[in-house]
């Protein structure tokens, strides 16, 4: 399964209907970002079997502001959040967005 670029709120409330999976909240301008993007593709490269999908935050700012409204998680850029049945289970930001923090957050959960 590889990793979608979701836009919407639609598209959001989809994946939180499933058990688990995993959102990068990337800027397109930040080359902190950059790295953890490359870090999350693969983490993804290497979990093909867990949901991963990423919004891009410049241009989808409304879906960005409204994940961290709703879940109650400040909005970070770069930042990674694993849901569990529809709760936030981890998350992290910037230069701790590694393919070894992800792997062991999805393990713990």
């Amino acid at each position: 399964m590889a990793m979608q670029h979701i836009t919407s709120k639609a598209e959001f409330d989809d994946y939180n209907k499933k058990d688990e999976f995993i959102l990068l909240k990337h800027s397109n301008t930040c080359p902190i970002s950059a790295y953890a993007y490359d870090q999350y593709v693969k983490f993804t490269e290497e979990n093909p079997n867990f949901p991963a999908v990423y919004l891009v935050v410049q241009e989808d700012r409304a879906l960005s502001n409204e994940i961290a409204e709703t879940f109650h998680v400040k909005h970070e850029s770069p930042q990674v959040i694993v849901f569990k049945n529809g709760n936030v289970a981890y998350h992290t930001s910037h230069r701790d967005i590694t393919v070894e923090a992800l792997e062991g957050a999805i393990q713990e959960q």
